[in-house]
């Protein structure tokens, strides 16, 4: 992926306030990043992805939208136009 496109990288923390079993909706969360196109390592507070921007947006869009009627959350975003890949001329 790094040698064709820019690439963004985004950090995202799922943190359920309200819920009947945190542990289920984190595991939701999971469950859509990795049904994108995205490059992802999860962490033990975070998970990192690398990927499309466009891409990025759409997935935290999801993980939003399923979210919103399941538990009560904050989403910690962090994202960044360098990651060390930029496409080669």
């Amino acid at each position: 992926m790094c040698p064709l496109e820019k690439v963004t990288s985004c950090e995202i923390a799922f943190i359920p306030i309200k819920s009947e079993n945190y542990i289920e909706d984190v595991k939701k969360v999971l469950s859509i990043i990795k049904s994108f196109d995205v490059d992802y390592e999860i962490g033990k507070l975070s998970t990192t992805i690398t990927g499309n921007k466009n891409i990025i947006f759409n997935l935290i869009r999801e993980i939003y939208n399923r979210m919103d009627d399941e538990c009560s959350f904050t989403m910690d975003i962090k994202i960044s136009n360098i990651c060390g890949c930029n496409k080669k001329d």
